[in-house]
């Protein structure tokens, strides 16, 4: 398959129009090259931006969802679709693809992929494409005619991973490809974290901690889940609760 055979479609949420204009969309790939984002404000969740595009997108394309606060560097659709192409000989089943996450759990689990995130260069070992078990909500691609949907149940928080475990339940593939991109996330590394957004993890936690108990555990690129409570010990541990 060409590269150019590979159609992208591009969906974000918005929350502040600003870093949206300073990070996504002064990408290249949206300045340039005539792609088109359909950014969704005050969306409910990240299901209800998602899951209406889905359904409206083109068949034989990818949907792909991106963080407001991302920027694709020159020549990034034609890496990502590229990657793509790739990814599917390796991996006929192959129905979602992102830039960064996580293979295997618990001891056994081993990050994938190129991010500068916050300023700081995440460049893995593993060998790209390669299959993972959970994926950073960053930036990811979904086949369209895959039929899969995010969960409006989990709000803006492990939606990615609920994703991947969906598509493995279908005997689906899910994958890390090369595309190198920025996330310059305003949520802090470590540290003080605001209490309305602990509360907004915590309660997607919960949700996906009872929707998968039986397939713990889960290592996301940001959590351990190996039973029911693991990540409000995790942030008790390592967050300072602000206003």
């Amino acid at each position: 398959m060409p590269t150019d055979a590979v159609k992208l479609n591009f969906i974000s949420c918005v929350t502040d129009l600003q870093v949206l204009q300073e990070r996504l969309l002064a990408s290249p790939c949206f300045q340039r090259t005539g792609h088109q984002l359909t950014a969704v404000h005050n969306a409910a969740s990240a299901a209800q931006a998602f899951n209406s595009a889905m359904k409206g997108a083109a068949p034989g394309s990818w949907l792909v969802w991106v963080h407001q606060d991302v920027f694709l560097p020159l020549g990034w659709d034609a890496v990502f679709a590229a990657a793509l192409n790739q990814a599917q000989a390796q991996f006929p089943k192959l129905a979602v693809a992102g830039v960064y996450g996580v293979a295997g759990a618990g001891a056994d689990a081993r990050r994938a992929g190129q991010v500068l995130d916050r300023g700081k260069l995440l460049r893995e070992p593993l060998a790209l494409p390669c299959l993972v078990d959970s994926l950073d909500e960053l930036l990811f691609a979904v086949r369209v005619e895959s039929g899969l949907e995010l969960d409006p149940a989990l709000g803006f928080d492990f939606y990615a991973t609920d994703l991947v475990l969906q598509a493995q339940a279908r005997g689906l593939q899910c994958a890390v490809v090369d595309a190198y991109c920025e996330h310059w996330a305003q949520t802090p590394a470590s540290g003080a974290v605001p209490q309305a957004m602990l509360q907004r993890i915590l309660d997607s936690a919960q949700v996906f901690e009872k929707k998968w108990v039986q397939r713990l555990p889960i290592t996301t690129p940001c959590f351990t889940i190996d039973r029911g409570g693991d990540v409000e010990a995790c942030l008790s541990r390592i967050a300072t609760k602000l206003p």
